[in-house]
């Protein structure tokens, strides 16, 4: 999975948003808000390749909460930002 290119975590105040830049994105005429967790992993996979487990275990390393709650959490996360159309498998 990766986050598709032309998308930027900006922070406006204490919101953190994504949102699409350049000619790659000129169709894309949504702002995604990102709660702080979702904020933090984005900032750690941006430009990289990275999966659920990816995901989970940063929040595992960040967090401190059980590896099974990560997964389902990064699950959750990595299906709503597929869904959004500001990542891709």
């Amino acid at each position: 999975m990766r986050i598709k290119q032309g998308f930027k975590l900006r922070t406006v105040g204490k919101e953190h948003i994504v949102a699409g830049e350049g000619l790659a994105q000129i169709d894309f005429n949504k702002l995604i808000s990102l709660n702080s967790s979702a904020a933090y992993l984005w900032q750690e996979v941006e430009g990289k390749d990275f999966d659920e487990q990816t995901l989970a275990d940063l929040l595992v390393s960040k967090y401190d909460i059980p590896a099974g709650q990560a997964l389902a959490d990064a699950a959750d996360i990595a299906t709503n930002w597929i869904e959004a159309g500001i990542a891709e498998r």
